[in-house]
C-alpha cells in the first residue's frame, strides 16, 4: 500500500467517526480499510477475467431441496482446498441440473482466494485453437495461456464429437495442468462413456489417466434447475 494513501485516509478520518480514538487506532483502521479496498479490486479484476458465464452464481445462493445433491462435498469444494491439492472436479449430470451454475460458484469462491481462474466452452476454445493456428507459435501460447490458471474451468466437456487434432490440443493443455492446477469439467456423460467419447484411442487412455484418478466426481442431481426456476417465476 502507497504511504501516502494511508496519510490521506488518516488525514481525512480526522473529521470522520473515528476523530475520537487514539491515532495508533486509527492508523490501523486506516491501513484495514485500504488493504479490504485493495483485496475487494483484486477479487473484482480476478471475476472479470475468468468470464464466467453465470456471473452471479454464488455459493451461498445454491438451491439443495429436493435436489438430492450432497451438500457436505460441495461446502467442501468451496474452501478450495482441491486446489490446493491439485484435484479435478467432475460435474456430471443432464442438461438444465445446475452443472455450469456450480461451477461458476466454485469458480468465484477459487477467485476471493485469489486463483487466478478461467471458463470456457469447449467448443469455444477449439474455436480459439483454430484461430490461433493462423499467428506464429499461436497454437504453442495458448496452451501456455490455458495450462497457467490455478483453476479452469471447461463447460460442456465431450458433448460434441472429437477429432484426432481436437484430441492431441487437449492433451497437451491437460498434461501441463496435471500435477500444478485444478480443472473443473462439466459434462453429461458419465466415466463410463468418456473413453468412446475421447475416440477410444491412446489419447483417450492419456487423457483419462490425467483427470479421472484425481478427480472429485459430483452428480448434479435430477431436478431440473431451469424448469424449476421457471416454474417460481410465473
Amino acid at each position: 500500500m502507497r504511504l501516502k494513501r494511508i496519510c490521506r485516509y488518516i488525514r481525512d478520518a480526522r473529521n470522520g467517526s473515528t476523530r475520537h480514538l487514539p491515532f495508533d487506532e486509527r492508523l490501523q483502521i486506516s491501513i484495514d480499510y485500504l488493504y479490504q479496498e485493495k483485496y475487494n479490486k483484486r477479487v473484482s479484476g480476478l471475476i472479470k477475467r475468468s468470464k464466467f458465464r453465470i456471473q452471479d452464481a454464488d455459493v451461498a445462493s445454491i438451491h439443495y431441496e429436493k435436489r438430492e445433491i450432497d451438500r457436505q462435498t460441495l461446502q467442501e469444494l468451496a474452501t478450495c482446498n482441491y486446489i490446493n491439492h491439485r484435484q479435478n472436479v467432475i460435474f456430471q449430470g443432464f442438461t438444465g441440473s445446475g452443472k455450469k451454475y456450480l461451477a461458476c460458484a466454485l469458480g468465484k469462491e477459487a477467485c476471493k482466494q485469489e486463483i487466478r481462474t478461467r471458463y470456457v466452452r469447449l467448443p469455444d476454445l477449439l474455436i480459439e485453437r483454430d484461430e490461433a493456428t493462423l499467428k506464429p507459435k499461436g497454437v504453442t501460447n495458448l496452451i501456455k495461456k490455458f495450462s497457467n490458471y490455478g483453476l479452469l474451468i471447461i463447460d460442456e466437456w465431450l458433448l460434441d464429437d472429437l477429432l484426432e487434432e481436437d484430441l492431441k490440443f487437449l492433451f497437451e493443455i491437460i498434461e501441463r495442468r496435471y500435477d500444478s492446477g485444478s480443472t473443473i469439467y462439466c459434462t453429461q456423460f458419465r466415466k463410463s462413456d468418456w473413453h468412446q467419447r475421447l475416440g477410444g484411442g491412446v489419447h483417450a487412455d492419456a487423457i483419462m489417466d490425467r483427470i479421472v484418478h484425481n478427480a472429485v466426481w459430483y452428480d448434479t442431481g435430477q431436478l431440473n434447475m431451469c424448469e424449476h426456476h421457471s416454474f417460481n417465476q410465473q
